[in-house]
């Protein structure tokens, strides 16, 4: 066994000497060495190699290259292979492949097609897997085990027979009654009323909207489902490997929304993921910022693993734009701010076949003698440069709760407005606080909210009893708590609570709203108030809403249309801390207002002042701080702080000077 390297930020990423001549692996060999790279991903996609019939295993070209990296000094995160079975598998076997909404048959001829409940895949995977533990379980060159990949990015959901029967399995272990069933489902609507289990299908395609709870049950099943299949297949592991760290990547972005990673997070060792920069969203940036977050919150505010991400263009986007120059440096910088100790890259070497042969990697098409190249060689010796910051944690003193069973609940059929999305708020309120240099913990609503001095709710239309009472209780003893729009309607069955919204928080807020007022996409409504001396527009969601507490202030209204007049935002004190509400999305200078003001009442202040479009983050341990400075921008800037920087090698202060498109790593003091 190989330790993780942990005297410099790890660097490296996915490698398939498979798909390479063996003259190969020696270049390879001598790239890693000038690129700096410390740790590979081996094997991810290399069943059919492994085992090219059935019960017929090949390990010669995998036990060369382990002894290689191994003579290298590299350490691996060796994979089980799993993720995607060989043709001779699903050709013996096509019971196994899934099946969509609308009763096709998904076939081979990609990747993952296999069904999560198939038991026949599930044997055969960890017949596989049982093979590769035993045989590298004290290989020089083992760090890591890396259990399938990307569970669920193509085969979930999956509405076959036998999905059927294992979500039925799965419902009466959570009812454990069909009375309770029927009570959870508001099965008295419509008819549905169930009387033995083999009536209850998979949402397949009908005749018009699906049952609500139904839909979000098997949105938990299939999380659950795939879940289990990552456990079994650690427990082979650990029957070999006891003391080697094991985890699978999660796809943390946010248009990746099937696994409830909060279940899913404790059973890793190390917390990893992947991540790809988005081009068609409208701040992409942020979205990459959003994410670290999101995923430090998920390791439980410990240093996470950056799995994959891509030195420049991806290949599934309609238009894929190639990152500009120190575009590969300072997307890294952006992940290793937010927690990553750890940067790998989907390639090692571009491919030159198959779907993702235009997929950027760290040795591209054109080869060393390449700008992008060099670059990479750039950002490795700076790998090695920040390994005095792994193991330190990230700076933030404000919440903003996520939650995957709210996000499908939220998405769920017959939903007030189609036009709202879960992550909007989250994103938006995310974004406006990062530009002002204010770092969030993106955590579940269950986590221990008591350290932060603000907490922000965004559209947690599903919400448990217990969840609510703790954001109460973190506004009770002294936080800035912000709810928005569509926060606390439904219970966890996703049935609606009774008596006004926002239903599970109109206590604490002093508000009452009697009927939502969903706006159409692209119609606004003007808002004014103290607030906002020069007014603003509010977007997406409008509400007729009423304050019911004597102290609950109306600090916004809308300035037009059915609902003049009617509140907008409004703030109550609760004991030591504040709650205010928010019920529409106002536009960006407005919030951002109304951010500060919320911030600065709550004595929270930024990791530093930096001007438009630079990113601050700090990162601390005890043995001292790191500021890190990202500049998006095409100007120079200068920001106040002084230190060591990692990036340059000099001493600065009382500013740091960062190029446009450059960043700086200082250690203060």
């Amino acid at each position: 066994m190989r330790p993780w390297p942990s005297d410099r930020v790890a660097f490296g990423g996915d490698y398939n000497p498979e798909q390479w001549p063996r003259a190969t692996w020696d270049e390879d060999l001598r790239l890693m060495r000038a690129a700096g790279v410390s740790f590979v991903t081996l094997g991810v996609f290399s069943w059919s190699w492994l085992e090219p019939s059935k019960g017929e295993y090949d390990f010669a070209w995998l036990d060369e290259v382990m002894d290689l990296l191994a003579e290298h000094g590299i350490a691996v995160d060796l994979a089980t292979a799993t993720a995607t079975p060989p043709p001779w598998l699903s050709a013996a076997y096509p019971e196994i492949l899934p099946v969509d909404r609308e009763g096709r048959t998904l076939w081979p001829g990609s990747r993952q097609a296999w069904c999560p409940s198939s038991p026949l895949y599930r044997d055969l995977a960890l017949a596989l897997t049982d093979r590769i533990a035993a045989r590298y379980h004290d290989h020089p060159a083992l760090a890591m085990w890396h259990v399938s990949n990307e569970y669920a990015c193509h085969n979930l959901p999956c509405y076959c027979d036998t999905c059927a029967v294992a979500f039925r399995r799965w419902l009466e272990r959570r009812y454990g009654s069909l009375d309770a069933l029927n009570e959870a489902w508001g099965t008295a609507f419509w008819s549905q009323r169930y009387s033995a289990w083999d009536e209850v299908l998979p949402p397949r395609i009908t005749t018009t909207f699906s049952n609500p709870t139904h839909v979000l049950d098997y949105s938990r099943f299939g999380s659950d489902t795939l879940l289990d299949f990552y456990r079994a297949e650690k427990e082979v592991i650990r029957r070999h490997s006891s003391d080697v760290p094991v985890t699978t990547n999660f796809m943390t972005l946010s248009q990746f929304r099937l696994l409830d990673y909060h279940d899913w997070a404790p059973e890793q060792d190390v917390v990893s993921t992947d991540h790809y920069v988005v081009d068609s969203l409208a701040h992409p940036q942020a979205e990459l910022s959003f994410h670290g977050d999101l995923t430090r919150g998920l390791a439980g505010g410990r240093p996470w693993m950056l799995m994959e991400h891509s030195t420049s263009a991806v290949n599934w986007q309609p238009v894929n734009p190639a990152k500009p120059p120190r575009g590969t440096v300072l997307d890294s910088l952006a992940h290793v701010a937010r927690g990553a100790d750890a940067l790998g890259f989907f390639q090692w070497r571009q491919s030159r076949a198959g779907s993702e042969k235009f997929h950027s990697a760290l040795v591209p098409h054109a080869g060393e003698d390449s700008d992008r190249f060099r670059e990479v060689c750039e950002l490795g010796a700076l790998a090695g440069r920040l390994g005095e910051v792994v193991g330190s944690t990230v700076d933030a003193e404000v919440a903003l709760l996520w939650d995957y069973e709210a996000q499908w609940a939220l998405a769920g059929p017959c939903m007030p407005s189609a036009a709202v999305d879960y992550v909007t708020a989250a994103h938006t309120v995310h974004r406006l606080l990062r530009d002002r240099g204010v770092t969030c913990d993106v955590v579940h609503p269950g986590t221990d909210l008591s350290r932060y001095r603000v907490v922000v709710v965004p559209t947690l239309y599903l919400v448990s009893d217990e969840h609510a009472a703790a954001v109460e209780a973190a506004a009770r003893a002294g936080a800035h708590v912000l709810v928005t729009y569509l926060s606390g309607v439904a219970t966890p069955d996703d049935h609606v609570r009774l008596g006004g919204y926002p239903g599970a928080f109109r206590d604490l807020l002093g508000v009452r709203v009697e009927e939502f007022f969903p706006l159409r996409v692209e119609e606004e409504v003007a808002l004014a108030g103290p607030a906002s001396t020069a007014g603003g527009r509010g977007r997406t969601w409008s509400e007729d809403a009423r304050t019911t507490a004597e102290d609950a202030e109306a600090l916004l209204a809308y300035a037009e249309g059915p609902l003049a007049g009617r509140p907008a935002l409004t703030r109550r004190p609760v004991e030591d801390g504040v709650a205010w509400y928010l019920g529409t999305l106002p536009d960006d200078d407005l919030l951002g207002g109304v951010l500060e003001r919320l911030l600065t009442e709550a004595g929270v202040a930024p990791a530093a002042r930096a001007p438009a479009g630079v990113e601050v983050v700090r990162r601390r341990s005890q043995e001292g701080s790191w500021l890190f400075v990202l500049n998006h921008t095409g100007t120079a800037c200068e920001v106040a702080a002084a230190g060591h920087d990692l990036v340059s090698g000099r001493e600065v202060g009382p500013v740091v000077p960062v190029p446009a498109r450059g960043a700086a790593v200082v250690r203060e003091g």
